[in-house]
């Protein structure tokens, strides 16, 4: 069979960090792997760059094409693509799978799409392109939902999750190998690779050690995706990995170091090799930062720059005890020392609570300047689907349009109302290294390391980024301002055009300066 691969565009990439990260769709080169074994023919297209779909579908000619929606964001420009393929073949199967698909397929029921794969990819698309194209009956299992068939969401979400036997640290949960697919099929995205970039490094290569995470944030659906186990590479396999590809490296794990007896293993066969990077970027957590110096020690002679990305969160116990994150701020900050003593570079993200008052933005500013961070993102708090935060906060979300789903959207009304709260999330933002104003010294000696064309490409996705600054620029996506609970009105009320002037005028004083006129 033809086989065709698409790395979407997504819906909404005006917020958020999104243009400095640009990295190659490593599950659909895995994906391809396994269907390459079987004696398929494959293409992948990443469509964030050249050529379009409509050149792959005319000049390819494909039986199936299998559409990655990694995040929420996606789903809108996926259900899209998949109607427009569908018009333009209508014979040609459309498989839609990645992280947001298989943790809630709902909005993919009644589309386009004719199959789900609700588990990973690359060990069930030979079973989806086996039954969409004839070779075996088709059956929706717990793994793969078919179109017509009832979509079994119990089967899909793992409710037996518990937390873990310890309250801070939970012991090595169960691991499977990953062995049993190939190393992805990297060469069918070597026609992009020189658009891959991550903040100034240009090409990146994407690899993956291991994946899941035992831990249990509210925020994340990835430990519900996995039941708290992780699926992991051989030392052998990874090894490999690496020595084939370039000098750039973004380590993709949901958790690294982390089972921490495998982590050290790994850093000491890379060793025995070898293997030695230019750079090379990871995300973790402080807390195993914290507790194991000697993981942070093991790794760091094995690239000339190493980078970590750590979920600071919140800025204190109360508001990190709120995301379930299972770990206190003495551990963060200790995990941010031992980072340092070994000449980490950190990069690091706060997650703005829509129930947060002034004193909480100011806390987390103090924080800032205490610790001296200054490669910080800043995200808010949103009930993202197959998360328990979704469940738990269902009844409050007012804006259901999936391309929203950003982190820097508001789906609900915030405590401080929506102009106060952006006004803070701004000033928040200033503080970054993004902040042209605050850090363009760093920024200068960036552009001093680049090629012409990664100057060029570097300044864009900095001038992009600048829309994080403006409070205007997040109220005129916001959804239709809401009629407070105190003038009467149920809070689910949308205002109508009509009405929503007249209605601001009555609301009192006090509460005018935190909603803006419509």
């Amino acid at each position: 069979m033809r086989v065709l691969l698409l790395r979407p565009v997504s819906g909404n990439e005006r917020f958020g960090l999104a243009p400095f990260f640009r990295v190659e769709p490593l599950g659909l080169a895995y994906v391809a792997a396994d269907l390459l074994t079987r004696r398929h023919e494959v293409r992948l297209g990443d469509l964030r760059f050249r050529p379009r779909w409509e050149d792959h579908l005319r000049h390819f000619e494909p039986h199936l094409v299998g559409i990655g929606c990694t995040h929420a964001v996606d789903i809108p420009s996926v259900l899209d693509l998949a109607t427009r393929i569908k018009r333009a073949r209508p014979a040609t199967q459309v498989v839609v799978g990645g992280h947001a698909a298989s943790v809630f397929p709902d909005p993919f029921v009644g589309s386009d799409v004719d199959a789900v794969c609700l588990g990973d990819g690359e060990y069930l698309a030979g079973q989806i392109v086996d039954q969409l194209c004839g070779t075996v009956p088709p059956r929706t299992t717990g793994d793969i939902w078919l179109r017509g068939q009832p979509l079994d969401t119990a089967s899909r979400v793992k409710r037996s999750a518990q937390p873990p036997d310890a309250a801070t640290h939970p012991g090595e949960p169960p691991t499977t190998s990953l062995d049993a697919v190939p190393l992805p099929a990297r060469h069918l995205a070597e026609p992009f690779r020189r658009h891959y970039i991550c903040v100034h490094k240009q090409p990146v290569w994407a690899v993956e050690t291991a994946r899941g995470c035992p831990y249990r944030c509210n925020f994340c659906s990835t430990w519900r995706r996995y039941d708290q186990t992780l699926r992991v590479r051989g030392i052998d396999a990874v090894c490999r990995d690496l020595a084939n590809v370039g000098p750039n490296v973004f380590i993709v794990d949901d958790l690294f170091w982390y089972p921490r007896e495998r982590s050290l293993e790994l850093a000491r066969e890379l060793s025995r090799r070898g293997l030695r990077k230019d750079w090379i970027l990871v995300q973790s957590r402080l807390d195993i930062a914290a507790h194991h110096p000697e993981l942070l020690e093991a790794w760091r002679p094995l690239a000339r720059q190493f980078d970590v990305f750590f979920g600071f969160e919140a800025p204190s116990d109360a508001q990190l005890a709120r995301l379930d994150k299972d770990f206190r701020v003495d551990e963060l900050e200790e995990g941010l020392r031992v980072s340092r003593r070994f000449d980490y570079g950190i990069t690091g993200n706060f997650i703005v609570d829509p129930d947060w008052g002034e004193d909480e933005f100011r806390a987390m500013w103090q924080m800032v300047d205490r610790l001296s961070l200054h490669r910080l993102g800043y995200t808010v708090l949103t009930p993202m689907p197959g998360t328990d935060l979704f469940r738990r906060w269902t009844e409050r979300i007012l804006d259901r349009d999936w391309s929203h789903y950003d982190m820097h959207h508001m789906l609900f009304e915030p405590r401080l109302g929506r102009r106060r709260f952006f006004e803070l999330f701004v000033q928040s933002w200033k503080r970054n290294v993004l902040g042209v104003d605050h850090s363009w010294g760093k920024w200068w000696r960036w552009l001093t390391e680049l090629s012409p064309s990664q100057v060029i490409t570097l300044a864009s996705a900095l001038a992009r980024t600048q829309r994080l600054f403006r409070v205007d620029a997040y109220l005129a996506e916001a959804f239709p301002l809401q009629l407070p609970a105190e003038l009467g009105a149920p809070r689910s009320e949308a205002w109508r055009p009509q009405r929503t002037d007249q209605r601001w005028v009555e609301m009192p004083p006090e509460m005018r300066q935190n909603h803006p006129r419509p």
